[in-house]
């Protein structure tokens, strides 16, 4: 097994590793723009969201795991902060489409893997990977409760 990891954050890796530092960060704030809105259903439940404490921005995940086992991640990110909003749509389209055990095997060093931790600060590596540790935990938690 050469890549465990899920085809679409190995190319959204591979996309980034393809570039030098600062079309990197370009790339990033891309990914910033590419953050999808909540759906209605959850716009006016903020208590379902989950504060990413690790963040420096005020960002909020919600993961749902459907009947048929795909996992659903929302994430809320001011607009003011790109990094964290790219960070938390590269996530979001990354793990669209995943099965629960999908999620969960995905590396928890993956935010380190793709290219940024010269351009970005560690803090907001740590950021990341706190994002995707806390939808590996509500994954997790929903399927104890399934």
């Amino acid at each position: 097994m050469t890549d465990a990891l899920p085809d679409a954050l190995a190319e959204i890796r591979d996309e980034f590793l393809a570039l030098g530092q600062q079309e990197r960060l370009q790339l990033l704030l891309e990914f910033s723009n590419e953050l999808p809105e909540l759906p209605e259903r959850y716009r006016d439940h903020p208590d379902l969201f989950e504060r990413v404490a690790e963040c420096q921005s005020p960002v909020f995940l919600f993961v749902e795991v459907d009947d048929a086992d795909v996992a659903h991640l929302f994430v809320t990110a001011p607009k003011e902060s790109p990094t964290t909003r790219g960070f938390a749509s590269i996530l979001v389209q990354g793990l669209a489409g995943l099965t629960s055990a999908e999620v969960l095997a995905v590396p928890d060093d993956y935010p380190q893997t793709i290219g940024l931790s010269q351009a970005v600060s560690p803090l907001r590596l740590r950021g990341m990977a706190a994002l995707l540790g806390r939808a590996k935990h509500q994954v997790a938690a929903k399927r104890a409760q399934a």
